[in-house]
């Protein structure tokens, strides 16, 4: 038997409709079904229209893309969670002053590019932020769009 196909390892482009209809995978709860294909990352892009922010512990935005509204969350804990501690220092200095550059661009209003891990809070599944990079050029959200459309014509059908 075939085993199922997998995008485990690369951040599929997702709109916020297709995002918000992933089913977890019932033997790895980590991971979500999306037409029988496992994802466990996701890029997403769309205007910032919500946050709030809790100084040292976590930065809650959702981001709208004309779709549905995606909810993110940007860690912000490093230097005071255990989950770290086994890590380098230099290593989570890094992180944690790129997680801190983060925030501070994802203000409300802007073109926001998301990537991160899939995973379901209360319910409700969110992207858990790795890497936000805010788009200058409002032509690549119509990019975002085709690129999904494109992908999911040729791979999830």
């Amino acid at each position: 038997m075939d085993a199922p196909p997998s995008l485990i390892n690369t951040h599929v482009k997702l709109l916020g409709f297709d995002l918000q209809n992933l089913k977890p995978n019932p033997s790895d709860l980590t991971v979500f079904n999306r037409n029988g294909v496992r994802v466990w990352r996701v890029e997403v892009l769309g205007v910032v229209v919500s946050r709030e922010f809790k100084s040292g512990s976590f930065l809650k935005f959702t981001i709208d893309d004309s779709t549905g509204c995606i909810p993110c969350v940007l860690w912000l804990n490093h230097l005071t969670s255990p989950y770290f501690s086994r890590r380098s220092q230099p290593d989570v200095l890094a992180v944690a002053e790129m997680a801190s550059k983060f925030a501070d661009e994802a203000q409300i209003g802007v073109l926001a590019r998301v990537r991160g891990k899939i995973s379901c809070y209360r319910g409700v599944v969110q992207v858990t932020v790795s890497d936000l990079f805010i788009e200058r050029d409002s032509n690549f959200e119509i990019l975002h769009w085709l690129e999904c459309v494109k992908l999911s014509r040729n791979f999830f059908t």
